[in-house]
């Protein structure tokens, strides 16, 4: 079924968005980023403090990855058929909220079935932590692909996916990098203020402050979202044109998507796993104060926040990306060769290496929001059949 819109309606939709409109839809992904912030680098040092063993804490991480990956798949195909973007945002941003506080507030299974053993504690985490990945990637989903809905204008699309415009871009991204700074910032005054000495003390007042923290800073941006943006509809037709569907086994048959899939997700290995890693090297390894596991990853944030930046100024083409990828590689490769050299008796250099890897992150992670660019031009090329 195919709508068309009036003469009217094609000049609101076809017509450039304000800048408001880019900073209400910016803000809609603050709580994903806030607890992904927070859920991979904390995640696994809480585990492992509360008494899980690494095998167990890994298990948790997993089913949660696991999760991700299915639901990311089905939402996205029943948006795609159903439409009803912000109601699916919503609903995913609450399991995102309970869930995690779930999971940094305690075993709630446990409570229930009055026993701490290591198998109820890694059922009970590992549920948890499957509900918060399947309402992160329903969020997720939704978010990003309410874009070609919400305008016919290609220009604001371009601005609503990479931000491109300076001032959106410095907008919302400074409101990213600040709430993300704010969860590290909390993290820090309680590691400095409160030392555990038990483990329910661990468990009721670092992480737990931690986590609620997180959860009300990002529910309150997606407020902002839910009420400054309207909900789009699924599908337009203008001027006697409807548009048929690529089907997904269309890409399958692209070698640029393969290529484009396989260094994306070398990139986020490289960021996430260092990310999950990062507190127990600095605690474990280096036997830097508590205040590091807070302080190191927000320098880290700082530094790429400034790079990213600097690098939206420049005119990207292909061999600028390529060779912008290929810096934040390198600059990697140093700073973890660094990292299995480092002694814990200099453990001061962690800082200097900490803004290397933050450079190293906005090199590499810039490629992510203009790779759209290399393969987006596959995905446009629809049928177009008049009525």
């Amino acid at each position: 079924m195919v709508y068309v819109m009036g003469d009217e309606e094609i000049i609101s939709w076809t017509k450039p968005l304000g800048r408001w409109s880019v900073f209400y839809y910016g803000v809609g992904h603050m709580l994903n980023d806030i607890t992904s912030a927070c859920w991979f680098t904390y995640l696994l040092v809480f585990l492992t403090d509360i008494g899980l063993s690494p095998r167990d804490a890994a298990i948790v991480m997993l089913s949660g990855q696991v999760a991700d990956g299915f639901t990311t798949i089905f939402a996205g195909e029943l948006i795609d058929r159903f439409g009803h973007f912000k109601i699916w945002h919503a609903g995913g941003s609450v399991l995102v909220a309970i869930s995690f506080s779930s999971v940094f507030g305690g075993c709630l299974p446990c409570k229930i079935f009055g026993t701490d053993s290591s198998t109820m504690q890694t059922v009970g985490y590992s549920m948890f932590a499957a509900i918060f990945n399947v309402g992160w990637a329903a969020t997720q989903v939704s978010h990003m692909s309410m874009v070609n809905c919400i305008t016919l204008n290609s220009t604001s699309r371009v601005e609503w996916l990479a931000c491109y415009d300076p001032l959106s871009f410095l907008l919302v991204r400074l409101l990213l990098k600040v709430a993300n700074l704010s969860l590290y910032a909390v993290a820090l005054v309680v590691f400095n203020i409160s030392e555990p000495v038990a483990q329910i003390d661990i468990e009721n007042q670092q992480y737990r402050w931690i986590a609620y923290v997180s959860i009300f800073i990002g529910c309150c941006f997606v407020g902002v979202f839910l009420i400054g943006t309207k909900e789009p509809r699924l599908k337009h037709g203008i001027e006697g044109k409807s548009h048929q569907r690529i089907s997904w086994s269309h890409w399958f048959k692209k070698v640029l998507y393969y290529q484009v899939a396989l260094v994306y997700m070398l990139t986020r290995l490289v960021t996430n796993v260092s990310q999950a890693l990062l507190a127990f090297y600095v605690i474990n390894d280096l036997q830097m104060a508590q205040s590091s596991k807070a302080l190191v990853p927000a320098i880290i944030y700082i530094c790429s926040f400034v790079v990213s930046v600097i690098l939206q100024e420049i005119t990207w083409t292909g061999n600028r990306l390529k060779a912008c990828f290929t810096a934040g590689s390198i600059m990697w490769i140093l700073s973890g060769a660094g990292l299995l050299i480092l002694p814990s008796s200099l453990h001061g250099f962690m800082y200097l290496l900490s803004v290397i890897i933050g450079v190293a992150n906005a090199l590499m992670t810039v490629w992510q929001a203009t790779s759209c660019g290399l393969i987006l031009p596959i995905s446009m090329r629809i049928q177009i059949t008049e009525l």
